[in-house]
């Protein structure tokens, strides 16, 4: 030890060699961020989802898109509306006129004419009956013949057949004429008339020809998204989700949701039983009110049919233990029966700071 003192004193500019600071520094800050690395995969939590895409819809299928149909053959005479009209429950649509200008006019003149032959058969068969009461009189005090007494049954059941006929041609004359009256197409409830398809006037239509497209107004807005049979085992009813809107700014961490910046909250309603052509799943998203939270976009900003992106909630894991269960290919925790799991906690974190829709 003594020897390699005396020999350091002779080459001086190796004693003077230290370690630079920025090495010295660049360790702590290497050991610091080890550490708090650990610390955040074992501490910091994650809650995991199963994501789908898929549009907005309804759940009546009365409150959808449908299309409104003629109910008679004949002309288009008149539309009363026009693409992106608004109409209230009842107001005309189109009108349509028969090919026969007359055939109106002359089923009420045929149904005048049934109820005359009704009115004259319910009369006979009035005096049959009068006729039949007193040949039972006289067959029963001995002086008619029973011959006599058949006969008056006889014409009693032919006017009962004669009534019910009239009866009959006076309810399908009824019938044509109801039909053939419904040449005014009417709104069937508030809306707006999407498209026109049944041509101009002088146009002909078959019954049952599409006239127009109808969407609904003020209808429930749900959310349809499909997800892949590998996840579809772990949604169930009542799960929530977040919503992340199409043309509404949002700041998404799927794994964050309480600190996500234009989604919204939603709760499973359904899950399909058997998978759709393509082999994916759907599953039904409604509103969920959470205190302190904004609710879903007006219609005016978020439609049906536009695109949205959905994350159904379920357990809360550390971020380690989830980056290792996506490197390993693990499913999910799935949530307790109860849905008191920490995941459903964390989904009614409210979103801060809901931003306006973009142009």
């Amino acid at each position: 030890m003594a020897s390699l003192e005396q020999d350091m004193a002779h080459f001086t500019a190796l004693g003077k060699v230290q370690i630079p600071r920025i090495f010295r520094t660049t360790f702590l800050l290497l050991l610091i961020g080890f550490i708090i690395s650990v610390a955040f995969l074992i501490y910091v939590p994650w809650v995991q989802n199963v994501g789908g895409r898929g549009v907005i819809t309804t759940l009546n299928p009365n409150e959808r898109q449908q299309d409104i149909n003629a109910l008679v053959s004949g002309r288009i005479e008149e539309w009363f509306v026009r693409d992106g009209s608004a109409v209230k429950k009842g107001d005309p649509i189109v009108r349509i006129a028969d090919i026969d200008p007359q055939l109106i006019q002359r089923l009420e003149a045929e149904r005048a004419q049934v109820e005359v032959q009704l009115q004259a058969a319910k009369s006979a068969q009035a005096t049959a009956e009068i006729d039949l009461r007193r040949m039972r009189e006289l067959y029963e005090a001995g002086l008619t013949a029973r011959r006599d007494f058949e006969q008056a049954q006889i014409r009693v059941d032919q006017m009962r057949g004669s009534v019910a006929q009239a009866e009959a041609n006076l309810a399908r004359t009824n019938v044509s004429l109801s039909r053939q009256s419904n040449q005014l197409v009417t709104a069937p409830r508030d809306g707006f008339i999407q498209s026109i398809n049944g041509g101009d006037a002088a146009t002909f239509i078959n019954t049952g020809d599409i006239l127009a497209t109808f969407v609904p107004q003020n209808s429930e807005r749900v959310i349809e998204v499909f997800l892949d049979g590998r996840d579809v085992g772990l949604v169930q009813t009542g799960a929530p989700a977040r919503i992340q809107f199409e043309g509404w700014p949002a700041v998404q961490f799927s794994g964050w949701p309480s600190v996500a910046v234009g989604t919204f909250a939603g709760e499973v309603v359904a899950v399909d039983q058997s998978a759709q052509t393509n082999g994916r799943f759907r599953v039904l998203i409604r509103e969920r009110i959470v205190e302190g939270e904004e609710p879903w976009p007006s219609e005016r900003y978020v439609r049906f049919g536009a695109a949205v992106q959905a994350f159904v909630l379920l357990e809360t894991v550390p971020v380690g233990y989830e980056i290792w269960r996506q490197l390993n290919n693990f499913p999910p925790e799935l949530p307790d029966a109860q849905g008191s799991g920490t995941g459903a906690q964390t989904a009614a974190a409210p979103a801060q700071a809901q931003s306006q829709p973009s142009g």
